[in-house]
């Protein structure tokens, strides 16, 4: 399912667009102020889309655009009420893929929330995401545990099986979809292959290897991968 963000202080118009957004089948996240927002995105960013007010308390929406873009290439959507071409480019300039100036249409919000939610970039360009308690940075193949200390340096094969199974979460998979997007037409490993890649990611992530929580088997069909605890 697709998740977004949306950070906006005005409550009505958080409360307004969570609803309509919900009826549209996304998953909502809110925070009402920059630093709400800023202390998650500290930790991970996880989203398919995150909505930005400009103008927000203690940390502006720009402030968060610019941290957002140290980590992920998640698609950012500036809400303002300062609607100049100067504020627009400001805005673009940072990182934003797209900027809606305050009052806006519902159905123009929706309508850009529809395009930039299903972007390629959304998914496929994402650094850093979380399985459980673990952090894994896919720029440097490493994973680091809560504390911070790396447990594991993956393989390039390790972290191209990584990114579809995140770009796929909550979807099975298939094993020949697997063979195909990550061993190539030109190559011929076995399903044996991939349950061995399956069975190491369970020893890194996996509290019970033997009863996984995140990388679950699909009898007769692949894989399920599900990040969270």
């Amino acid at each position: 399912m697709i998740s977004i963000c949306v950070v906006e202080d005005e409550k009505s118009l958080r409360d307004m667009i969570q609803l309509n957004l919900e009826l549209e089948n996304y998953t909502v996240t809110t925070f009402k102020d920059g630093k709400e927002a800023l202390n998650v995105f500290e930790k991970k960013i996880d989203f398919n889309l995150i909505i930005l007010d400009v103008m927000l308390p203690f940390v502006s929406g720009l402030d968060l655009c610019r941290f957002i873009r140290e980590k992920s290439n998640v698609p950012i959507l500036f809400l303002s009420a300062k609607g100049t071409t100067a504020d627009r480019v400001n805005g673009l300039k940072l990182g934003a893929n797209d900027y809606l100036p305050k009052p806006f249409d519902l159905e123009e919000l929706l309508l850009k929330v529809q395009i930039l939610s299903q972007t390629k970039f959304g998914n496929k360009e994402i650094l850093f995401f979380e399985i459980g308690d673990y952090n894994i940075d896919l720029s440097s193949f490493e994973v680091k545990n809560i504390a911070g200390k790396q447990v594991h340096v993956f393989s390039k094969r390790e972290v191209e099986l990584l990114k579809l199974f995140k770009e796929k979460e909550y979807k099975v998979i298939s094993r020949d979809e697997i063979l195909d997007k990550i061993w190539g037409k030109d190559q011929f490993p076995t399903s044996r292959t991939i349950d061995n890649y399956i069975l190491n990611f369970r020893k890194i992530f996996e509290i019970d290897p033997k009863n996984p929580i995140h990388f679950h088997s699909i009898r007769g069909v692949g894989y399920k991968f599900t990040p969270e605890k």
